[in-house]
């Protein structure tokens, strides 16, 4: 089983020696989203809810490029910069993980890249 690699510019480019997406087989791993508007490569400076929404935005620009969707995903992993947020974010979440939604952690870290509020990553599952 090979691995191949996924890249859109319909969401941010890479910052690092990273893709934003990896399959192998019938697993798709797509690496970390955070606000960054795909279009202008600007980082949004909106509010909370705005910068959720970009996140996932993004994350759904990488899933439909493999030809996956928020229906395939199987875990997500959210970092939020402070706890507090978790009550605005999950409810963000929910919209877009209303049915069967995946298995989750959630963590407050100290700090996340460029300083935003929220970074999500999934991986998402055909067989």
């Amino acid at each position: 089983m090979g691995k191949e690699i996924i890249n859109t510019s319909a969401a941010p480019a890479p910052v690092g020696p990273y893709n934003q997406a990896i399959k192998a087989g019938g697993v798709l791993y797509v690496s970390g989203q955070i606000a960054i508007d795909p279009s202008t490569n600007e980082l949004y400076s909106g509010d909370l809810s705005g910068e959720t929404h970009l996140v996932f935005k993004n994350l759904e620009a990488v899933l439909k490029e493999a030809d996956y969707g928020f229906e395939d995903v199987v875990k997500a992993s959210v970092f939020l910069s402070d706890m507090g947020l978790f009550g605005q974010v999950n409810e963000i979440y929910g919209q877009y993980f209303h049915k069967d939604p995946p298995a989750r952690e959630c963590v407050a870290v100290k700090t996340l890249p460029k300083n935003v509020n929220v970074e999500i990553s999934v991986i998402a599952y055909k067989g």
